[in-house]
């Protein structure tokens, strides 16, 4: 499997390091002891406690192994390199849509980093990458399963 880069915010790839850290230390310590507690309970073969415990340490180390291949991968955008002149990754754009007679504002960030109920969209998703490049007053329309939705970018600023 080819690995792509991912786009992050400096906010975005802290939170992901510290996370990643979290993984493996306390948490890594959390499921080895259950681990060792399971295994006093005697006969490993019927033992759900010990299974559950193996399978929680396999998920771990999965998401770890995820988190650092996010990492590798990543492509920060520092806060100095963001611009207000087109919208991209670190921008918060506030966009009319034309259909709903509104105007709503997202924050543009890396896929890793979304989070709907705060307006955070990636630039991987339909009006993320519909919104890249687009500068103030510009119109836009994004193909979305109910149909093509029109916008204008109505402002951009820094997250």
């Amino acid at each position: 499997m080819e690995d792509r880069e991912i786009m992050l915010t400096e906010e975005g790839y802290k939170k992901l390091v510290d996370e990643l850290q979290y993984l493996k230390g306390p948490r890594k310590m959390e499921v080895a002891e259950r681990i060792k507690v399971a295994r006093e309970f005697g006969d490993l073969s019927e033992n759900s406690e010990y299974e559950e415990a193996k399978n929680e340490q396999a998920i771990l180390e999965a998401k770890i192994a995820e988190m650092e291949a996010t990492i590798r991968n990543a492509k920060v955008v520092a806060d100095h390199e963001i611009s207000t002149r087109k919208a991209g990754v670190g921008t918060q754009v506030t966009v009319y849509d034309y259909e709903f007679d509104e105007e709503i504002t997202y924050s543009i960030v890396g896929a890793t980093e979304v989070n709907i109920a705060e307006n955070k969209i990636s630039n991987e998703s339909p009006v993320g990458k519909a919104l890249i490049g687009k500068k103030k007053g510009e119109d836009f329309e994004v193909e979305t399963p109910a149909g093509i939705s029109k916008y204008r970018l109505v402002d951009i600023k820094r997250i």
